[in-house]
C-alpha cells in the first residue's frame, strides 16, 4: 500500500516523517511516535519507497518505549517483518526495549571482503575453474549441509567464540580475527539461551553458504574514488582482484529469532507493553527476556562469524587448487567482515551526553568514523572498512564510515541494494534463461545451484545499488572507495 502520510523535505538527502503523524492504527492503539522518522533518500528513491509500506513501519518503531534520536531509514529500505530492512534504531539501555523483529531472522547476515595480489589477467583464463572449485568446496543452496558434524559441546563453543573457535580449530589465520568486526565474536553469547532445535540445524550447516541473496564473488576493481584510504584498506590498482562472501547464520539464526518471537509476545502482555504491530514484540532491556534473548542473538551471530571464516578457509583452498600458490603468497588477505542484522550496546552521544544504547541495524551496516577505538587499529586513521554487497551482475563498494554517521545514525549506513522485486515477482519477469545470457554477456561466469534462485535474484529485481551509495555518501554517512564488479559467482 502506498505511502500517503507527511514526509518533511529537510535537505536533498534527508526527508522527516514528523512525530506528531498518528495513525489510524496508531490511535486505535493508544500509541504515538515519541521520535521523528529520518528517510535518506532522494527525489527518485523517495517515490520508489513510498510505494512500499516501509515508511509506515518506520514510523511504527518510533512508537516502541525507549527510542531515542530518530527512526532511521537507509535507501536501501524496504518491507520488513516488523522493522522496515535497511533500518536503524537506538533504545535506552535501561529504559528501552530490545525487539527481534529489529534483528531479523537471518542474525548477522553480512559480508566479508578478501583482497589479493592478483590482476585479473591472471585468473582471467581460469575463472570458470575458479568457480567451480569454490562451488565444489562450499557447500550452498537452501538446506544445504556443512562437511562437519558437531558434537553438542562442539557446536556451544561456536556459538560462544565464533570466529575464534574456526581459527583455532584450523580455519584461518589469526590477523583475520582483528579484520573482524568485534574481532569476530560478540562476548555474552550464552549457549544455554539456545534451544536444541537451533543447535541441531546449526551444528548441520556451519560452513554453508545457503541460498537467497547470499553469494561468493570473485570481483575485480572497477573504480578507486579515495586512493589514500583504499590503500590503506590494501587496494592499489584497478583490475585487481577481491573476493566477497556474503551469508549469515543460517537455519541456525532463523530458530533463535522464532523461538524468541514467542517469548517476546508474552512478555508484551506480562510489561504491559503497547503495540501498533504484533510483530514488533519486544521485551524491556533489562527483563530476564530481554536479556534472553540478548545472549541468545549474540550466539547467533557467532555462529554467522563462524560461518564466514570457514567459507573464508575454503575460499583460500580454492584459490591455492587452481593457482598453484599459498594463500599468502597471492595475498589473500581480509579487509574486513561487517554484520548487517545485529544488535548491540554501543555508547553514543545523545543532545551532548554519552550513553549506551541497544543499537537495532537491520539490513544496515556499522560505519564507525576515524579515530574509535572499536575500529582495527590499521584502519583507524582513515574510518572503519564498510561492505555493500550488490546484487550478482551488478557492483560491489568498499566504502569508509565517518564523523557524520556517528553524530546521525549511531555510526550506521546502507547495507545494500535493497529489493524492489518481490521473489515472486522476480520469477515471473525475469526468466532465468535470460538472466543467465545477461550476465554472460557482461563477461561474468555463473554457478548456481538453482535456476529458480537466478530469477529471485536477477538484477533488475533490485534498486540500483551506485543511486543507494551515492544517496549515503553525498548525505556523509560514508566516503567512497572503491568500486568492485564481478567476474565470477556463486550462488545458492
Amino acid at each position: 500500500m502506498a505511502w500517503e502520510g507527511p514526509i518533511e523535505r529537510r535537505d536533498q538527502y534527508r526527508f522527516e516523517i514528523p512525530k506528531s503523524y498518528q495513525s489510524r492504527t496508531m490511535q486505535q492503539h493508544g500509541v504515538r511516535m515519541s521520535v521523528p522518522a529520518l528517510i535518506f533518500a532522494d527525489d527518485r528513491m523517495l517515490e520508489a519507497i513510498k510505494r512500499d509500506d516501509s515508511p509506515e513501519q518506520v514510523a511504527n518503531v518510533a512508537t516502541l518505549p525507549g527510542i531515542v534520536g530518530r527512526s532511521i531509514a537507509m535507501p536501501d529500505i524496504h518491507h520488513g517483518y516488523g522493522f522496515a530492512i535497511g533500518g536503524v534504531a537506538a533504545f535506552d539501555a535501561t529504559g528501552g526495549v530490545i525487539s527481534p523483529g529489529g534483528v531479523g531472522y537471518d542474525i548477522n547476515c553480512g559480508v566479508r571482503l578478501l583482497r589479493t595480489d592478483l590482476d585479473v589477467k591472471d585468473i582471467q583464463p581460469k575463472i570458470e575453474k575458479l568457480v567451480d572449485t569454490m562451488f565444489n568446496n562450499v557447500p550452498c543452496g537452501v538446506g544445504s549441509e556443512g562437511k562437519l558434524r558437531l558434537s553438542s559441546s562442539d557446536i556451544d563453543r561456536v556459538l560462544e567464540n565464533g570466529s575464534r573457535w574456526a581459527v583455532e580449530s584450523g580455519y584461518g589465520w589469526q590477523e583475520d580475527l582483528i579484520h573482524t568486526e568485534e574481532q569476530g565474536c560478540l562476548e555474552g553469547g550464552d549457549a544455554s539461551t539456545v534451544t536444541d532445535t537451533a543447535k541441531k540445524r546449526g551444528s548441520r550447516q556451519l560452513g554453508t553458504l545457503g541460498a537467497g541473496n547470499h553469494f561468493l564473488e570473485i570481483q575485480r576493481v572497477d573504480e578507486i574514488f579515495d586512493r589514500d584510504i583504499a590503500a590503506a584498506y590494501g587496494i592499489t590498482d584497478v583490475d585487481q582482484v577481491t573476493v566477497m562472501i556474503h551469508t549469515g547464520s543460517r537455519g541456525c539464526g532463523h530458530q533463535i529469532c522464532t523461538d524468541y518471537l514467542e517469548i517476546m509476545r508474552r512478555a508484551n502482555k506480562k510489561y504491559n507493553i503497547p503495540l501498533i504491530d504484533r510483530e514488533l514484540s519486544c521485551a524491556p532491556a533489562t527483563s530476564p527476556e530481554g536479556q534472553r534473548y540478548f545472549a541468545a542473538m549474540k550466539c547467533g551471530a557467532n555462529f554467522a562469524w563462524a560461518n564466514r571464516q570457514m567459507i573464508t578457509h575454503w575460499v583460500r583452498e580454492s584459490f591455492e587448487s587452481v593457482m598453484k600458490s599459498s594463500a599468502k603468497e597471492m595475498g589473500l588477505r581480509q579487509i574486513y567482515d561487517i554484520a548487517h542484522n545485529i544488535a548491540k550496546l554501543e555508547e553514543h552521544e545523545i543532545e551532548g551526553k554519552r550513553r549506551w544504547l541497544y543499537v537495532h541495524r537491520k539490513g544496515a551496516t556499522r560505519a564507525f568514523g576515524p579515530g574509535h577505538p572499536d575500529i582495527p587499529e590499521r584502519y583507524r586513521g582513515v574510518g572503519q572498512p564498510v561492505l555493500i554487497p550488490g546484487d550478482m551482475g551488478t557492483a560491489s563498494y568498499l566504502l569508509a564510515g565517518t564523523d557524520q554517521a556517528m553524530k546521525e545514525t549511531f555510526g550506521s549506513s546502507c547495507h545494500g541494494a535493497g529489493r524492489s522485486l518481490s521473489r515472486h515477482a522476480a520469477r515471473k519477469r525475469h526468466p532465468s534463461e535470460r538472466v543467465l545470457a545477461a550476465m554472460d554477456q557482461k563477461g561474468i561466469y555463473l554457478q548456481a545451484k538453482s535456476r529458480k534462485v537466478i530469477s529471485e535474484e536477477a538484477p533488475e529485481a533490485y534498486k540500483d545499488i551506485d543511486e543507494v551509495v551515492e544517496i549515503s555518501h553525498q548525505a556523509g554517512l560514508v566516503k567512497k572507495v572503491v568500486r568492485m564488479k564481478p567476474v565470477g559467482v556463486v550462488k545458492g
